[in-house]
């Protein structure tokens, strides 16, 4: 549930900086009344904490991966054509 929620502040970040690379307008801070206000500096501390968090998405290794390569590799060791 946690990845799911930094991958969705990602995505907010992530639009939003494309909105301020193509038309030179933060969506973000246009809601929360400028990029100075608290509540706009909190999504922005919260975008960078959920970058921080799905930087680990990169090295872990699911256990639902582990457990189909098992699968996969017993059925190949174990099958054979007659």
């Amino acid at each position: 549930m946690l990845d799911k929620i930094a991958l969705t502040l990602l995505i907010i970040g992530g639009l939003n900086w494309g909105s301020v690379g193509l038309f030179q307008f933060d969506v973000i801070a246009w809601i929360c009344g400028g990029s100075g206000s608290v509540v706009a500096r909190i999504l922005y501390v919260l975008v960078a904490l959920a970058a921080l968090w799905c930087i680990s998405l990169l090295f872990r290794d699911t256990a639902a991966g582990r457990e189909h390569d098992h699968d996969h590799n017993h059925d190949r060791r174990f099958s054979t054509t007659v």
